[in-house]
């Protein structure tokens, strides 16, 4: 049994990284850059207004209220082609270009127009409420790094320095199995002794939230061959394959026995994790293999600690892990001796504004309906507990 550390580094050492391709930008929100994003212009492109006013020189607000000569107007896309000189304005609105010649703007609600002239009813400063060129970036420099996952926060940037197409790494295909003739499918009312296969929709949502395409394949009863086969094929189209189910030491737990029988190369088969402590890394033919618990609070937490991290490694992610930080803990919890322990909590904040970490009541790793709550996993390190107002470390999920 190894340390989720060692774990980590052995998928780190391990997972390859799959190509790139170009996507239309429109399509790769949740694609990890493999290029750089370089600016091809200043931004802004030129001196801008920051607000609907008038451009005018600073000096000549002085000795506010000051009466100019009103002489154009500069609309975003339509700026003023003239130059300013001393004693004139210029209407502007918001984003327009600044005129050559003025210095200034003042905003409207300090501002009245008549007959041909605008009265600056109290003096501006030079540069105020102008955004100068290149002042947000300038051309050449880098706006986004490879490795960064493209977002809806973020699309807006390659977007505004001409990137119709974009360089990505390729989506992980994943093939999710589950495991265990007790498992029917979600459509079929099952009978007492039965389960609904909840883990497989689970996986390919959390798959899918890291980027990668996923193909949920029938489920395979307790019998070797069958599940031998079905991992064989899985692995001929697959990135990696997903089991859940038979791992542990039960009769009909054959999730090992069916990948050793295709010749894998098993990399680990037991973490010091709680819950998770069975799960499997290896490499079957090309593709790589992990194998869940079945229970589902199990899957879900390995999925976040070890899957995901796979996953944001083969598309060369700069960020391969759960964000994480720090709360208070409030009420106890409780670890155990050779394992480091993952529980699920949810986040609020106090009156002080501290971030609070609440354990969430559940009734262990098969209470997927109280995990479903969860914002976060708490971490208690092997052989610890946490009393309630102590600092704890968090996975934010």
């Amino acid at each position: 049994m190894i340390t989720i550390s060692t774990a980590l580094d052995i998928i780190e050492r391990e997972t390859p990284k799959l190509v790139a391709e170009r996507v239309a930008i429109e399509d790769s929100v949740g694609r990890v850059l493999a290029e750089d994003v370089v600016a091809d212009t200043d931004m802004p492109p030129f001196d801008r207004s920051q607000m609907d006013g008038y451009a005018v020189r600073a000096a000549d607000t002085k000795d506010a209220p000051a009466v100019l000569r009103l002489v154009g107007e500069s609309a975003a896309g339509r700026g003023w082609k003239g130059r300013l000189k001393a004693g004139e304005a210029v209407r502007i609105m918001t984003g327009a270009p600044l005129p050559a010649g003025a210095d200034a703007v003042q905003k409207i609600e300090l501002t009245s127009e008549a007959d041909g002239t605008v009265t600056i009813n109290e003096p501006t400063a030079k540069g105020r409420f102008i955004v100068s060129k290149g002042k947000e970036v300038k051309r050449g420099a880098t706006v986004l790094r490879r490795g960064t996952r493209i977002s809806p926060a973020n699309i807006s940037v390659p977007a505004a320095f001409g990137y119709a197409k974009l360089k990505v790494s390729k989506r992980p295909r994943v093939a999710i199995l589950a495991t265990g003739t007790e498992i029917v499918p979600v459509a079929k009312r099952p009978k007492p002794d039965q389960i609904r296969n909840s883990n497989s929709l689970m996986l390919a949502s959390l798959c899918q939230s890291a980027g990668a395409e996923t193909v949920i394949l029938p489920t395979v009863g307790d019998k070797l061959s069958d599940l031998t086969a079905a991992i064989a094929s899985a692995a001929k189209t697959s990135d990696l394959v997903i089991t859940t189910g038979g791992v542990s030491v039960g009769k009909y737990d054959l999730t090992k026995e069916a990948v050793a029988g295709l010749g894998a190369e098993i990399f680990f088969e037991k973490v010091k994790l709680k819950p998770g402590k069975p799960t499997v890394f290896a490499r079957v033919k090309k593709a790589y293999f992990f194998g869940l618990p079945g229970n589902p609070v199990s899957a879900a937490v390995t999925f976040h600690l070890l899957v995901r991290r796979a996953l944001m490694l083969m598309q060369s992610a700069s960020a391969i892990e759960l964000p994480s930080g720090f709360a208070v803990i409030e009420g106890e919890a409780k670890g155990t001796r050779e394992r480091d322990s993952y529980l699920p909590a949810t986040l609020a904040t106090d009156a002080e504004g501290r971030l609070l970490a609440v354990p969430l009541r559940w009734h262990g790793s098969s209470d997927f309906i109280g995990f479903a709550s969860a914002d976060a996993l708490v971490k208690i390190p092997a052989g610890g507990s946490l009393a309630s107002g102590e600092v704890c470390e968090v996975l934010f999920l």
